[in-house]
C-alpha cells in the first residue's frame, strides 16, 4: 500500500510539471531550468520593450524594429557573451551599413548592387571576430540595398541596432544576471562518484591471482571516466566564463566552493590514465598477475581502493581528507621494489604501475 501511494504520488508530481501550471509553480518555487527560462524570457521581453520605447518615444526612429530585435538576442545566457555579442552584432550591422552606403552610392544598378553586397558581405562576416553575429554582415547590406533605405536612414540603422544590443546586455547584466554554480557542483560530483568507483574496479583486477578476462570492459569504463573528465573541464570554463562581468559573482551559488576540489579531480585524469596504460601493457604478461609478490599486489590495490575512498571525499564539499595510510602503503610497496627478489618482469610491471598511483598520492595531498 505504502509502495501504491509513493508511486502515485510521484506520477502526479509528474504530471504536474507537465502542465502549464506546474511548469510555472515549479519555476517559482524550485531553482533549475524552469527558473531559468522563466528569468531569461521575462528580461529579453523588458529588454524588447524598454528598446522599443526608447528608439520612438525618445529618439523617434522611424522604422525602430532593429532595436526590440537586438536587445532580445542579447539577452544570452551569461553576462560576458551578451557583451560580446554587443560589440560583434554593432560591428556587423555597422560593416553591412557601410557596405550597402557605398555600393548604393557607385553601382546604379540595384541588382548588380544587391549581389555584390551579399557576396562581399558574406565573405567579410566569415572573420572570427564576428563569432555568430558575422551572417549578419551580408544580411543588413542585403536587406538596405532591397528596401532602398536612403543613405540618410543608414546611420538610423545603426542607432537602433546599437540601441537595442545595449539594452539587451545592460538588462543581462543589471537584472538578475545567470548563475550556473550548480553545473560545476553536479559535474564535480558525478566525476568523483565515477572515479572513485573505477579505481575500486582497478583494485580488484590488480588483487586477482589471474591475467583479467575483462579488460575491455574495464577500458570502456575508463573511457567513460574520460567523458567525464572533459565534461567536468567544460563546466569549469564555462562557469568561469559566466562570472566575467558578474554582479553576482560573489554569489553562494557562483559555484565557487566548488572550484578547488573540481580542479583537483580533473588533475587526477593524468597519472590515472597512465595507470590504465601500464595495466594494460601488464595483463598481457601473465607472470606479472601469478604469484610473484602477491603481498605487494595486495599492497597495491589497497592503495588504490584507499584512493578511492580519498576521491570520494574530495567529491564531497568540506569533507576531512586523511592520506596517512595510504603514505604507509606507498611506502611499504617502494621498500619492495626496492629488492626486486622475483623476477625483473615482475618488478617493471609493478613499479609501471605503483609510479601513477604516487602522482595520484601527491595530487590528492595538495588538497
Amino acid at each position: 500500500m505504502e509502495q501504491t501511494t509513493t508511486a502515485a504520488g510521484d506520477d502526479i508530481l509528474g504530471q504536474g510539471v507537465r502542465t502549464p501550471l506546474g511548469w510555472l509553480t515549479r519555476a517559482v518555487r524550485v531553482p533549475g531550468r524552469e527558473r531559468y527560462v522563466l528569468v531569461q524570457a521575462a528580461k529579453a521581453t523588458l529588454a524588447a520593450t524598454g528598446a522599443w520605447l526608447l528608439a520612438t518615444a525618445v529618439l523617434h526612429l522611424p522604422q525602430p524594429f532593429l532595436a526590440p530585435y537586438a536587445a532580445v538576442f542579447l539577452v544570452e545566457a551569461t553576462v560576458y557573451r551578451s557583451v560580446r555579442g554587443w560589440a560583434q552584432q554593432v560591428g556587423a550591422v555597422a560593416a553591412g551599413v557601410v557596405l550597402a552606403g557605398v555600393a548604393g552610392q557607385l553601382i546604379p544598378w540595384p541588382a548588380v548592387a544587391l549581389g555584390l553586397v551579399v557576396f562581399l558581405g558574406l565573405l567579410a562576416g566569415s572573420w572570427r571576430r564576428f563569432g555568430e553575429s558575422g551572417v549578419w554582415v551580408g544580411v543588413t547590406g542585403m536587406l538596405l540595398i532591397a528596401y532602398g533605405t536612403p543613405a540618410v536612414l543608414l546611420g538610423d540603422r545603426l542607432v537602433e541596432t546599437a540601441l537595442g544590443a545595449a539594452i539587451g546586455a545592460a538588462v543581462n547584466a543589471l537584472v538578475y544576471p545567470p548563475l550556473f554554480g550548480q553545473r560545476i557542483a553536479a559535474a564535480a560530483g558525478r566525476l568523483a562518484t565515477a572515479m572513485a568507483a573505477f579505481l575500486d574496479t582497478t583494485a580488484g583486477l590488480i588483487r586477482a591471482d589471474e591475467p583479467p578476462d575483462d579488460v575491455e570492459d574495464w577500458l570502456g569504463e575508463a573511457r567513460e571516466l574520460r567523458s567525464l573528465v572533459t565534461a567536468a573541464a567544460d563546466a569549469v570554463r564555462q562557469t568561469q566564463e559566466e562570472r566575467i562581468l558578474n554582479l553576482r559573482r560573489r554569489h553562494p551559488r557562483s559555484g565557487h566552493d566548488h572550484d578547488r576540489r573540481t580542479e583537483t579531480l580533473i588533475g587526477l585524469w593524468p597519472p590515472i590514465e597512465q595507470l590504465v596504460g601500464a595495466i594494460r601493457t601488464a595483463s598481457q604478461h601473465e607472470e606479472t598477475f601469478v604469484l610473484p609478490w602477491p603481498d605487494a599486489r595486495a599492497a597495491l590495490a589497497d592503495l588504490i581502493e584507499t584512493l578511492g575512498d580519498v576521491v570520494r571525499a574530495v567529491g564531497t564539499t568540506g569533507h576531512p581528507v586523511d592520506l596517512d595510510h595510504g603514505r604507509e602503503l606507498l611506502a611499504r610497496l617502494e621498500r619492495r621494489l626496492a629488492a626486486p627478489d622475483d623476477g625483473v618482469t615482475a618488478a617493471l610491471g609493478l613499479g609501471a604501475m605503483t609510479l601513477p598511483v604516487r602522482h595520484l598520492l601527491e595530487r590528492l595531498g595538495r588538497w
